[in-house]
């Protein structure tokens, strides 16, 4: 892999706000949804909007399919590349 971090943008339907998801080069993943709406102390935050919103939000938390699903696609994509590599320099 020749990057460190990686990191993209989406909207959350779960907090109905978008997003930034990180994925680092040892695999571990973030997602700034969860620091903003998801840890304990500041599940007020997603009460208040939810209730603003007139509709429930809640953060899935740091493993929700949406983190998962990005750093998934990532590493499929470092896996075919390598293997690609390999092929060529045979």
């Amino acid at each position: 892999m020749d990057w460190q971090l990686t990191a993209t943008t989406i909207y959350c339907d779960a907090v109905d706000n978008e997003v930034t998801l990180l994925v680092y080069k040892d695999g571990s993943a973030k997602c700034t949804g969860y620091s903003k709406y998801g840890e304990s102390n500041k599940e007020i935050l997603a009460k208040r909007r939810s209730k603003r919103l007139k509709q429930q939000l809640k953060c899935d938390g740091p493993e929700c399919y949406r983190v998962t699903q990005y750093k998934d696609r990532l590493f499929t994509k470092e896996v075919k590349k390598g293997a690609r590599e390999q092929s060529v320099d045979k």
